[in-house]
Parts: structure tokens; sequence; C-alpha cells
């Protein structure tokens, strides 16, 4: 699909428009808030090659598309009325929310907006950080001061930032929170930070000089409060009022106590979740940075990850993170499995999806391609990327190593660390802890081996099959058999398409004919194609005109390119709701390379499995 086509399929999907209470995206996913849950075809979204995955996590409803996820979300806004404030609206969700979901939701659509920015100013600074090491700048020169200054903004300016996406996550005025943030780094008040400064109070009560700087919480809070109050004051501010007098109140209460309660609070707040961290390192660091590098893998899969961040936010403004090294670790294990992958694959298709996974991951530290690309659909790697990670961790926990600036964990953000040799150590050893995991031991399962052994050999199958034999094509559907040209629509009792016969189904499963591969899954799931080991190419089409319910009461359960075998389950769909919906249920099988063959032959009896016996040319040559 093209981004446009991608975009307006996601939009049906997830309930049409009017379901999308407001839509934000990441770095690989859309993020939907969405009214009613029950309105998802989730299994639609799913079978579509251009879904990574479908995570339900946070409260939100969570649709993985990767690099072009961008491009996406934008056709989105192109193709609706939706926009990331306005679908903001009143209208609230149906479903219930828990309080810890509702709390990685806050955080995740807060931090979202700004991932880009942090990164990139991040890497920015690693960059100049290298260029320093190697002597191809210098600090004096005002081009190293413009950059510096460059990725130094967002993260002194952070409360500012967050201030803003925050207020707006919370559906309050997000101008108003963005100066919130401000006033904590006005020069009025950093003045007070000097040595020497004259302790000012408010109504008797000292203010306590912080920096707030680079800071998370504080801004947390005191946006918190704002968003209930500003809600206060509109239920008892006339309307016409509003415009002028909630800015202004808000602001002339919420700063006062910023400066007086949230920042402390929020700043030993802060402190104290890193003094907890640091007694955790001191008292193992290699079990510390294990448990976290072993289950880093799952809180991504999930979207928790956006968690950490504030935290590692405020290591940060501590003058170092020692939870970066530990993440690192299992970020490097996903390109180490993805690599490997790479390396013993001989699908093409596969090969194609795991290389170009492996160079993102790598050069931009985004693995989600290889999470839902590669480790979800090869579930034996898993274990390779706990192991990894925890080995990982543990080694850059253990060697002191800590996260400078902020960045995502790639190969490029290596100047981000310190120290830099410890670290390159600890991510190269799961990257090629991973790698030769997956390359030594396999990445798929015994059953999914011989699965694929078994398509990659049909034209093998085909070969070995005895061309003087007839072939039988099995029952797929239970129900009263019909002869084609009894079928009320002429493209197929015309044999147009081919011969074959039509069922009138009694229950709502498909099973396979042949034994072969399935070639086509129509994305509405009321048709599938096979391929059987001998060639025969067959058509279940499911009811007549039923491509119009748009793959409403259907379910396939299979997809393009699995092996089956005759009885294995294909498609479910519900008889009576079709029924209902006004369709013909007559179902046609019918062998579209009928012109391979000298004569298809139907059996109408009920009393034999078999439905069509397929005469060979050679078969009838030879009997003649």
């Amino acid at each position: 699909m093209n981004t446009k086509e991608l975009a307006i399929f996601v939009i049906e999907n997830v309930g049409s428009e009017e379901n999308v209470i407001k839509v934000v995206h990441c770095a690989t996913r859309l993020r939907f808030t969405l009214k009613d849950r029950s309105e998802v075809n989730k299994e639609a979204l799913q079978r579509n090659d251009d879904v990574l995955a479908v995570v339900e996590s946070g409260g939100q409803f969570q649709v993985v598309i990767g690099g072009k996820v961008a491009d996406v979300y934008q056709e989105i806004m192109r193709q609706t009325n939706l926009s990331q404030v306005a679908s903001a609206s009143a209208e609230k969700s149906q479903e219930k929310v828990g309080v810890i979901s509702k709390a990685f939701d806050v955080i995740s659509g807060t931090f979202s907006p700004l991932i880009p920015l942090l990164a990139g100013c991040g890497l920015l600074k690693a960059l100049l950080t290298l260029c320093i090491t190697f002597g191809w700048m210098v600090k004096e020169s005002g081009l190293y001061i413009s950059l510096s200054a460059t990725g130094n903004a967002i993260f002194y300016f952070l409360p500012v930032f967050v201030g803003f996406t925050l207020a707006n996550k919370l559906n309050a005025n997000g101008y108003i929170g963005a100066v919130i943030g401000a006033a904590l780094l006005e020069p009025n008040y950093t003045n007070l930070l000097v040595k020497g400064a004259a302790v000012v109070d408010i109504f008797g009560i000292p203010v306590i000089p912080f920096s707030y700087a680079n800071s998370v919480f504080p801004i947390f809070i005191a946006v918190i409060a704002f968003s209930f109050l500003e809600k206060l004051l509109k239920k008892i501010i006339l309307k016409d009022l509003q415009f002028l007098l909630v800015p202004l109140v808000s602001l002339a209460v919420i700063v006062p106590l910023s400066f007086l309660a949230f920042g402390p609070f929020g700043t030993y707040l802060g402190a104290g979740i890193a003094n907890g961290i640091e007694v955790l390192l001191s008292f193992s660091p290699i079990l510390t940075g294990a448990v976290l590098g072993s289950g880093y893998m799952f809180l991504v899969i999930f979207g928790l990850h956006w968690g950490i961040v504030p935290i590692t936010l405020q290591n940060l403004q501590n003058g170092g993170d020692p939870l970066g090294p530990m993440k690192a670790g299992p970020t490097f294990a996903q390109m180490g499995v993805a690599a490997g992958v790479f390396l013993k694959t001989k699908d093409k298709k596969l090969k194609a999806i795991a290389g170009p996974a492996a160079i993102t991951g790598m050069m931009a530290g985004v693995t989600e391609p290889i999470l839902y690309g590669i480790v979800l659909k090869y579930r034996r790697t898993i274990p390779y990327i706990v192991i990894s990670g925890a080995i990982g961790g543990a080694l850059g926990a253990s060697l002191g190593v800590e996260l400078k600036t902020y960045s995502f964990y790639s190969m490029l953000s290596i100047p981000a660390f310190a120290p830099i040799s410890m670290h390159v150590l600890s991510v190269t050893a799961s990257f090629i802890i991973a790698l030769a995991l997956t390359y030594f031991f396999g990445y798929e399962s015994k059953a999914t081996v011989n699965k694929h052994q078994t398509t990659e050999n049909v034209s093998d199958l085909k070969n070995e099959v005895n061309d003087n034999s007839n072939e039988t094509i099995y029952l797929p559907v239970q129900g009263k058999r019909v002869s084609l040209t009894d079928v009320n629509d002429e493209v197929f009792s015309s044999g147009a398409i081919g011969k074959g016969i039509a069922i009138e189904p009694i229950e709502g499963m498909v099973t396979s004919p042949v034994n072969g591969v399935v070639t086509t899954v129509f994305p509405t799931g009321h048709a599938i194609g096979i391929t059987s080991a001998s060639g025969a190419e067959v058509l279940i089409h499911v009811g007549l005109n039923t491509v119009n319910l748009q793959g409403k009461y259907f379910n396939p359960i299979i997809k393009t390119g699995d092996f089956v075998q005759v009885g294995d389950k294909l498609v479910e769909f519900d008889i009576e709701k079709i029924r209902e919906a006004g369709f013909d249920l007559t179902t046609p099988i019918i062998v579209t390379n009928t012109d391979h063959y000298l004569d298809v032959i139907p059996h109408t009896l009920s009393n034999t499995q078999e439905v069509l016996t397929l005469i060979k040319k050679q078969d009838q040559r030879h009997i003649s």
C-alpha cells in the first residue's frame, strides 16, 4: 500500500474517524485513544503487511508502522478532520482505564512529540564530544559554540517544552503550561541561585532556590495542578471573561506555588529516585543491570519504556544516567538477532526485512522493526535477547558506564556514554552473543522449520508426484453439493474462471482441500487461493458478492505463504450474520488452471469426502 492507502485503511479499521478521540505518533507507532475499542477490526490490521504489529497498552491502541509512521500520520491528518489538539475533545472514551495505564498514557503523550528533538540534540552533543576528543574542533570556535547551544537548548529549556506537551495531553492550555515552565527559568529567579544572593519569600515563606533547567518532575507536578485549576476556573468564571481571567488567575496561583512547593517537592522526588537507583547499583550492579537488561525488550513491546524517560532526564540533570547502558545492551542484542537472521536465512523476503531492520537499529537506535518484524514472528529469538541483554546490561552497570546526554542507543550515539571504551565492550558483547545464538541455534522452532522447508520445496514436490496419477480435491466446507452451473453468478456458472463445484455450507469453517501452499488470502477474508503440491490452483470463494462485507464476519486463520495439509483450518465465518445481511452463501470451489487438465470431474454425491477429481493430460494420452 502507498502512504495514502495505508492511512485510510488504518482509520477504517480502528472504527472510523468517529471512533477516534485522539491520535499521536512516536518513532514507529500510531497511538490511538478510542471511544469504543470493540469497533476495531484488529484482525484486519494484523493481516496487513504494512502493519508490523498491533499493541493495546497504557490505555492506548497502538498500530506499529515502522519508519514511515510520520508520513502515515500526516496523511491521516490530511484525510480526516482529526488533529493532535483538536481531536482531544471533551468526548471521552467509553472504556475504563486504570490509574497505571493512565499514568503511562500521560507520560507517553507528553514525551512522544519531544523524542525526535531530544534524540537529535543528544546525538549532536555526542558528535561534538567526538570532534573535541579527536581534535577536529576546539571549544572556543564559533561553530562549536553555536552547535553546542543548539544541542543544549532543548535540555536547558526542557520545562518549557514539557509544560506545553503535558498541558496539551491533559486537555489544558499548552501555552500556559509553557509559560509556567519558562517562569522556572526566568533570570530574576535564576539570579537567586548565585552564591550570596538575598533570600526572598512569598507571604513570609522563604523560597528555596533550585535550578530547574533540564528538570522534569517539578514542571510535571505544576502542570498537573494547573490542569485541575483550569477546569475549576472555567466552571466558575463567565465565558466572556475566561479569555483574560483564566490565564491570569492560573499563572498568578501556579507559578508562586511552583517556587514554594511544586518545584522543591519535584526536585526532592527526582533526587530520591536517583538515590534509589544508586542504592540498587551499590547493592549489586550486576544484578540491577541484568534485570533491566533482560526485561527492557518487553517494556518496548508494550510501549511502556517511555515511563523511564523522566527518570533518565532527571539522572542526566544530576550528571549522568546509569540506566542508559543497561537499556543499550538489550537494544544492541535486538540488532544482533536481526544480523543473525540476515546471515542465517535463505528466504529472500525475510533477508530483505532483517538487513534494513539491523541497519536502522545500528544507525538510528530504532528497533521496533526488529521486534515486530522478526522477534515476535520468530519467538525462538526472545530468549537470545533476554540472555544477551542481561549480559550487556550487567556489564554496563558493573563497569560504571553512564549516559551523559540523551540519545537513542546506536553506533552513532556511542560518544554519548562514558567511559566510551567500557560502553563499547558491553554493547559489543550483547550484539555478538545475540548474533551467535541466532546463527548457530536458529531463529525458528522445529515445527516452523519443517513448515517452511515444506513450503520452499513445493516445486520439488511437484516433480516427485507421479505424473500419471490423477489428483483429488477434498471437501473444504461441510454442506450440500451443487453443480457449478446452478450457481447464481454468471462468472462462476459459466466456467469463465475454471471448472469446479459449489457447496451450500451448513457450518462456518473452511478447511484445506489439498496439501499445498496458500498463495492468496483476500484482504476481506472471503476467498482463499491454494496451490497444491502437484500444481492445482484452487480457489475457494465463500458466498456470492460477499466482498461487499469488507471482511465483516470473516476470520482468516492462515496467511499467504503458509503450508497447509488437507483438513487444516483456513477461514472461520458467521453463517447466520452473513445470511441476515442478505448474502447468498453458496461457495464455489474452482480449479483456476483448468486448462492444465484434460478434465475436472465433480463428485455431487455426499457419501464421499472427495469433491473433484483432476484428470491429467498425460494420463489420458496413456489410456488412449
